[in-house]
C-alpha cells in the first residue's frame, strides 16, 4: 500500500488511541506482540477505570471541603499518577502501529516491544509490592503484610526491604528500559 493511500484514510490507516489497537494487531506478524495488544489493553483499560474510579472518590471525598489548596492537589496527583502508569502499558501498541504505518513491518520491534511491555506490566506487580507498608488497616481492622514464603521468598523479601518512597524507581527504571528498546530497534 502507498503512503498516500495510508494518509489518505484507506484500509491502511487507523485513527486514534482507539484506532491503534486493532490495526498493530492486524499489522503484526508476532504472535507475541498480538497477545500483548490484547493483554495490555485490557490491563490499560483496567487500570483506566481504577484511576478513574480513584479520581470520583477523590473528589466525592473532598466535596464540601474549602475549594482549591489540598483537594485540587490530590485530585490532580491522582489523574498524573494515572496517565504516567497507562501510558507505558499502552506504548509499545501505539509505537508499532507508528511504525508498521511509516516504515512497514518489522516483527523483530514487534516482539522486542511486547518483551519490554510484559517487563512494565510485571514491574507494576512489583511496585505493588515494594510499596505495602508491613502494618495497615483494611476494613477497620490492623492488618501485617505476609511474610514471604515459596520459591520467591527471596525476591519477595528484597521487595519489602525497598522503602516506599523509593519503590516506583521499579516501574520507572522499566518504563526506560521500553524507551530504550524502541530507541535501539526502530
Amino acid at each position: 500500500m502507498t503512503e498516500t493511500a495510508a494518509a489518505s484514510g484507506d484500509d491502511g490507516a487507523y485513527s486514534g488511541l482507539f484506532g491503534a489497537f486493532p490495526y498493530a494487531f492486524r499489522r503484526s506478524e508476532s504472535r507475541v506482540f498480538r497477545a500483548y495488544v490484547v493483554v495490555g489493553g485490557l490491563l490499560a483499560a483496567l487500570l483506566g477505570v481504577a484511576f478513574g474510579l480513584a479520581f470520583v472518590v477523590s473528589v466525592a471525598q473532598s466535596t464540601g471541603l474549602a475549594t482549591g489548596g489540598t483537594s485540587s492537589f490530590v485530585r490532580a496527583f491522582v489523574l498524573l499518577v494515572g496517565f504516567l502508569v497507562v501510558l507505558p502499558v499502552i506504548a509499545p501498541v501505539l509505537l508499532v502501529a507508528r511504525h508498521h504505518r511509516r516504515a512497514g513491518g518489522d516483527a523483530r520491534y514487534d516482539r522486542a516491544l511486547a518483551a519490554a511491555g510484559v517487563v512494565y506490566l510485571a514491574s507494576l506487580y512489583l511496585l505493588l509490592v515494594a510499596s505495602m507498608p508491613p502494618e495497615f488497616v483494611l476494613d477497620g481492622e490492623p492488618v501485617t503484610r505476609p511474610e514471604p514464603s515459596g520459591v520467591t521468598a527471596p525476591v519477595v523479601a528484597l521487595l519489602y526491604a525497598v522503602p516506599s518512597v523509593a519503590s516506583p524507581v521499579v516501574p520507572l527504571a522499566a518504563a526506560a528500559l521500553l524507551w530504550g528498546v524502541h530507541r535501539r530497534y526502530r
